[in-house]
Protein backbone atom coordinates (compact mmCIF):
# COMPACT_ATOMS: atom_id res chain seq x y z
CA UNK A 1 0.00 0.00 0.00
CA UNK A 2 1.82 3.51 -1.29
CA UNK A 3 1.30 6.66 0.93
CA UNK A 4 1.10 10.18 -0.58
CA UNK A 5 2.78 12.49 1.59
CA UNK A 6 4.61 15.50 0.60
CA UNK A 7 8.24 16.09 2.06
CA UNK A 8 9.32 19.29 3.94
CA UNK A 9 12.26 18.18 5.54
CA UNK A 10 13.15 18.72 8.88
CA UNK A 11 16.90 19.01 10.60
CA UNK A 12 15.77 18.14 14.04
CA UNK A 13 16.72 14.58 13.99
CA UNK A 14 19.27 12.27 15.86
CA UNK A 15 21.40 11.39 12.76
CA UNK A 16 22.13 7.50 13.84
CA UNK A 17 19.64 5.52 12.11
CA UNK A 18 17.43 3.28 14.17
CA UNK A 19 16.33 -0.12 13.42
CA UNK A 20 12.83 -0.78 12.26
CA UNK A 21 11.88 -2.96 15.18
CA UNK A 22 12.73 -0.24 18.03
CA UNK A 23 9.54 1.25 16.47
CA UNK A 24 6.84 0.38 18.64
CA UNK A 25 4.63 3.35 18.99
CA UNK A 26 2.46 6.01 17.48
CA UNK A 27 2.58 9.24 19.33
CA UNK A 28 -0.31 11.81 18.26
CA UNK A 29 0.34 15.41 18.91
CA UNK A 30 -1.66 18.86 17.78
CA UNK A 31 0.44 21.52 16.59
CA UNK A 32 -1.17 23.88 19.15
CA UNK A 33 0.07 26.97 17.33
CA UNK A 34 -2.42 29.57 16.22
CA UNK A 35 -1.63 29.33 12.32
CA UNK A 36 -0.63 26.36 10.30
CA UNK A 37 2.20 28.03 8.56
CA UNK A 38 3.90 28.95 11.85
CA UNK A 39 3.62 25.56 13.09
CA UNK A 40 5.51 24.16 9.45
CA UNK A 41 8.31 26.56 10.60
CA UNK A 42 8.75 25.72 13.86
CA UNK A 43 9.23 21.71 13.35
CA UNK A 44 11.67 22.75 10.37
CA UNK A 45 13.43 25.32 12.20
CA UNK A 46 16.83 24.61 13.55
CA UNK A 47 16.51 26.71 16.31
CA UNK A 48 13.48 25.38 17.47
CA UNK A 49 14.65 21.82 18.18
CA UNK A 50 11.44 20.04 18.13
CA UNK A 51 10.26 17.91 14.90
CA UNK A 52 7.66 15.08 14.05
CA UNK A 53 7.55 12.48 11.22
CA UNK A 54 4.42 13.48 9.81
CA UNK A 55 2.16 16.56 10.10
CA UNK A 56 -1.35 16.26 8.69
CA UNK A 57 -2.85 19.37 7.62
CA UNK A 58 -6.08 21.41 7.82
CA UNK A 59 -6.84 20.39 4.08
CA UNK A 60 -5.76 16.19 5.06
CA UNK A 61 -2.20 16.69 3.53
CA UNK A 62 0.05 14.71 4.78
CA UNK A 63 3.51 16.56 5.58
CA UNK A 64 6.81 13.76 5.84
CA UNK A 65 9.43 15.87 8.23
CA UNK A 66 11.58 13.39 9.47
CA UNK A 67 11.95 9.84 7.71
CA UNK A 68 10.69 6.85 10.47
CA UNK A 69 13.97 5.07 10.78
CA UNK A 70 15.54 8.63 12.33
CA UNK A 71 14.45 9.87 15.65
CA UNK A 72 12.43 12.96 15.70
CA UNK A 73 11.86 15.23 18.72
CA UNK A 74 8.72 15.25 19.40
CA UNK A 75 8.02 13.74 22.94
CA UNK A 76 10.26 15.30 25.14
CA UNK A 77 10.64 13.69 29.13
CA UNK A 78 7.21 10.90 28.63
CA UNK A 79 7.23 7.93 29.75
CA UNK A 80 4.85 4.59 29.26
CA UNK A 81 5.33 1.16 31.02
CA UNK A 82 9.22 0.51 30.59
CA UNK A 83 9.86 2.73 28.21
CA UNK A 84 11.48 6.30 28.74
CA UNK A 85 11.96 8.64 27.08
CA UNK A 86 9.99 7.57 23.64
CA UNK A 87 11.38 9.58 21.39
CA UNK A 88 13.85 6.24 20.53
CA UNK A 89 10.68 4.38 20.63
CA UNK A 90 8.12 5.83 18.49
CA UNK A 91 6.99 7.89 15.03
CA UNK A 92 5.35 11.49 16.40
CA UNK A 93 2.48 12.90 13.89
CA UNK A 94 1.31 16.47 14.56
CA UNK A 95 -2.18 17.02 13.38
CA UNK A 96 -2.90 20.98 12.65
CA UNK A 97 -5.16 22.64 15.57
CA UNK A 98 -4.54 25.85 17.64
CA UNK A 99 -5.19 23.70 20.63
CA UNK A 100 -6.08 24.91 24.15
CA UNK A 101 -4.57 27.97 24.12
CA UNK A 102 -5.79 29.14 20.87
CA UNK A 103 -9.39 28.24 20.65
CA UNK A 104 -9.06 24.21 20.33
CA UNK A 105 -11.39 22.98 17.95
CA UNK A 106 -12.72 19.35 16.09
CA UNK A 107 -10.42 18.26 14.16
CA UNK A 108 -11.64 18.40 10.47
CA UNK A 109 -13.09 15.34 8.65
CA UNK A 110 -10.59 15.65 6.04
CA UNK A 111 -7.57 15.50 8.80
CA UNK A 112 -9.22 12.28 10.51
CA UNK A 113 -9.24 10.28 7.23
CA UNK A 114 -5.84 11.13 7.01
CA UNK A 115 -5.17 10.00 9.86
CA UNK A 116 -6.69 6.65 9.50
CA UNK A 117 -4.62 5.87 6.93
CA UNK A 118 -1.22 7.29 7.76
CA UNK A 119 -1.79 5.27 10.85
CA UNK A 120 -3.32 2.35 9.46
CA UNK A 121 0.26 2.12 6.87
CA UNK A 122 2.28 2.35 9.81
CA UNK A 123 0.88 0.19 12.00
CA UNK A 124 1.27 -2.54 9.29
CA UNK A 125 4.59 -1.45 8.11
CA UNK A 126 6.37 -1.91 11.87
CA UNK A 127 3.64 -4.24 13.55
CA UNK A 128 2.22 -1.51 16.50
CA UNK A 129 -0.05 -3.02 18.35
CA UNK A 130 -3.27 -1.11 18.77
CA UNK A 131 -2.26 -0.71 22.58
CA UNK A 132 0.81 1.15 21.47
CA UNK A 133 -1.07 4.19 19.84
CA UNK A 134 -1.13 7.08 22.22
CA UNK A 135 -1.49 10.55 22.92
CA UNK A 136 1.19 13.04 24.04
CA UNK A 137 -0.60 13.92 27.05
CA UNK A 138 -0.66 9.79 28.13
CA UNK A 139 2.38 9.78 27.88
CA UNK A 140 3.67 13.56 29.76
CA UNK A 141 0.33 13.99 31.42
CA UNK A 142 2.27 16.66 33.68
CA UNK A 143 3.32 18.72 30.77
CA UNK A 144 0.96 18.01 28.02
CA UNK A 145 -2.87 18.17 27.09
CA UNK A 146 -3.09 17.13 23.10
CA UNK A 147 -4.85 15.48 21.12
CA UNK A 148 -7.01 16.39 23.72
CA UNK A 149 -10.63 15.53 24.57
CA UNK A 150 -12.16 16.23 21.03
CA UNK A 151 -9.62 13.87 19.70
CA UNK A 152 -11.88 11.00 18.15
CA UNK A 153 -10.29 8.36 19.79
CA UNK A 154 -13.39 5.86 19.79
CA UNK A 155 -14.01 6.60 16.21
CA UNK A 156 -10.00 5.50 15.84
CA UNK A 157 -10.32 2.28 17.75
CA UNK A 158 -13.41 1.52 15.52
CA UNK A 159 -11.14 1.48 12.64
CA UNK A 160 -8.46 -0.48 14.59
CA UNK A 161 -6.34 2.64 15.61
CA UNK A 162 -5.52 2.46 19.57
CA UNK A 163 -7.72 0.94 22.30
CA UNK A 164 -11.24 2.16 23.26
CA UNK A 165 -13.36 0.51 26.41
CA UNK A 166 -16.26 -1.42 25.54
CA UNK A 167 -18.97 0.26 27.56
CA UNK A 168 -22.72 1.33 27.21
CA UNK A 169 -23.09 5.09 27.46
CA UNK A 170 -25.68 4.58 29.28
CA UNK A 171 -23.62 2.89 32.34
CA UNK A 172 -21.32 5.39 31.98
CA UNK A 173 -23.31 8.45 32.51
CA UNK A 174 -25.95 6.59 35.56
CA UNK A 175 -21.74 6.48 37.43
CA UNK A 176 -20.44 9.72 36.34
CA UNK A 177 -19.58 11.46 39.68
CA UNK A 178 -20.54 8.94 41.92
CA UNK A 179 -17.85 8.87 44.50
CA UNK A 180 -15.40 6.60 45.23
CA UNK A 181 -13.79 5.36 48.45
CA UNK A 182 -9.94 5.16 49.22
CA UNK A 183 -9.52 1.67 48.92
CA UNK A 184 -11.23 1.82 44.99
CA UNK A 185 -9.27 5.11 44.56
CA UNK A 186 -6.47 2.80 45.08
CA UNK A 187 -7.34 -0.14 43.01
CA UNK A 188 -8.47 2.96 39.87
CA UNK A 189 -4.74 3.85 40.18
CA UNK A 190 -3.20 0.67 40.38
CA UNK A 191 -4.98 0.27 37.03
CA UNK A 192 -3.90 3.10 35.12
CA UNK A 193 0.04 2.16 35.63
CA UNK A 194 -0.96 -1.51 34.24
CA UNK A 195 -2.51 0.06 31.28
CA UNK A 196 1.16 2.30 30.84
CA UNK A 197 0.72 5.60 32.77
CA UNK A 198 3.50 6.28 34.40
CA UNK A 199 3.79 5.38 38.39
CA UNK A 200 7.00 7.40 39.04
CA UNK A 201 6.04 10.91 40.36
CA UNK A 202 8.88 13.44 39.87
CA UNK A 203 10.58 14.71 42.60
CA UNK A 204 9.03 18.17 42.52
CA UNK A 205 5.81 17.48 42.45
CA UNK A 206 3.05 17.17 44.79
CA UNK A 207 1.70 13.34 44.55
CA UNK A 208 -1.77 14.43 44.90
CA UNK A 209 -1.52 17.01 42.20
CA UNK A 210 0.61 14.57 39.81
CA UNK A 211 -2.33 11.77 40.51
CA UNK A 212 -4.51 14.61 39.46
CA UNK A 213 -2.86 15.34 35.98
CA UNK A 214 -2.39 11.40 35.34
CA UNK A 215 -6.40 11.37 35.85
CA UNK A 216 -6.40 14.41 33.51
CA UNK A 217 -4.98 12.61 30.99
CA UNK A 218 -6.54 9.31 31.25
CA UNK A 219 -10.11 11.39 30.94
CA UNK A 220 -8.85 13.49 28.07
CA UNK A 221 -8.43 9.22 26.21
CA UNK A 222 -10.99 7.74 27.87
CA UNK A 223 -13.89 9.81 29.20
CA UNK A 224 -13.84 13.12 27.15
CA UNK A 225 -17.10 14.50 28.29
CA UNK A 226 -15.88 15.92 31.50
CA UNK A 227 -12.46 15.86 31.74
CA UNK A 228 -12.17 17.62 36.07
CA UNK A 229 -8.78 15.29 37.57
CA UNK A 230 -11.46 14.03 39.89
CA UNK A 231 -12.01 10.18 40.23
CA UNK A 232 -15.59 8.55 40.09
CA UNK A 233 -17.51 5.03 39.87
CA UNK A 234 -17.00 6.07 36.10
CA UNK A 235 -13.22 6.65 35.60
CA UNK A 236 -13.17 3.19 37.99
CA UNK A 237 -15.34 1.18 35.35
CA UNK A 238 -13.57 2.41 32.81
CA UNK A 239 -10.01 1.19 33.66
CA UNK A 240 -11.71 -2.34 34.83
CA UNK A 241 -12.83 -2.46 31.51
CA UNK A 242 -9.72 -1.50 29.73
CA UNK A 243 -6.84 -3.76 31.61
CA UNK A 244 -8.65 -6.43 29.30
CA UNK A 245 -6.97 -4.94 26.08
CA UNK A 246 -3.94 -3.34 27.59
CA UNK A 247 -2.38 -6.58 29.23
Amino acid sequence: MALKTILNYSPNFNPKKRTSKQIKFVIFHYTGMKRESEAINKLTNIQSKVSSHYLIKNNGNILTLVPDLYIAWHAGKSSWKNYKPLNQNSIGIEITNPGHEFGYKKFSKKQISSLLKLSKFLSKKYNISSKNILGHSDIAPQRKKDPGEKFPWEYLSKNKIGLWHTLKKQELTKNRKLKINKIEEEFFFTNLFKIGYSKKIPKDVNKDRYLRDVTKAFQRRFRQELVNGKTDQECLLISKNLIKGYN
